[in-house]
């Protein structure tokens, strides 16, 4: 069997997904558990859209359970005071400017279950992070995008942690 691939995560992308786990096991299996017994004490199963729906919860809250512990299994964490500056990495705060559109721009380069572009988090395997990978302070990328082919000039790096 193939090894699993390594997850990148900044030490808060961690924290927050180990809270999550703890969340589902201790909280949330508690109260679909709850859902599940109200809906068995109506009676007839067959046609329970209330047990139904609680089993659908349940499933959905054990599969993310499961998701969960593969990437924790799997986690490779970015120590803060060991991200290399002079190159973009995971853990990079980056300043860019995008020529395209004539606007700057800043990204917090994170592994790809942190990302979050509406946080102004890029996965490093999203095209934007590729691209950026390994780049230096003013060197220019293209980036292609649905939208066309961006070009960004690196500005700034620095921790984002």
């Amino acid at each position: 069997m193939a090894e699993a691939k390594k997850k990148l995560l900044t030490y808060a992308g961690l924290k927050a997904l180990e809270d999550e786990l703890e969340n589902l096991k201790v909280v949330k299996r508690k109260e679909v558990a709850g859902k599940i017994k109200e809906a068995r004490e109506q009676g007839d199963l067959s046609e329970n859209a209330e047990y139904d729906a609680a089993k659908d919860e349940q499933r959905d809250i054990e599969a993310r359970i499961e998701e969960l512990e593969g990437i924790l299994k799997n986690a490779e964490v970015v120590v803060e005071d060991e991200v290399d500056l002079d190159k973009i990495n995971v853990g990079c705060k980056v300043k860019v400017f995008d020529i395209t559109f004539d606007e700057e721009m800043e990204f917090n380069i994170v592994g790809s279950t942190e990302a979050n572009s509406l946080e102004g988090k890029i996965s490093n395997e999203s095209p934007v992070g590729q691209a950026l990978m390994g780049k230096k302070v003013g060197e220019t990328v293209d980036v292609e995008t649905q939208a066309g082919v961006i070009q960004y000039k690196v500005l700034d790096i620095s921790r984002s942690m």
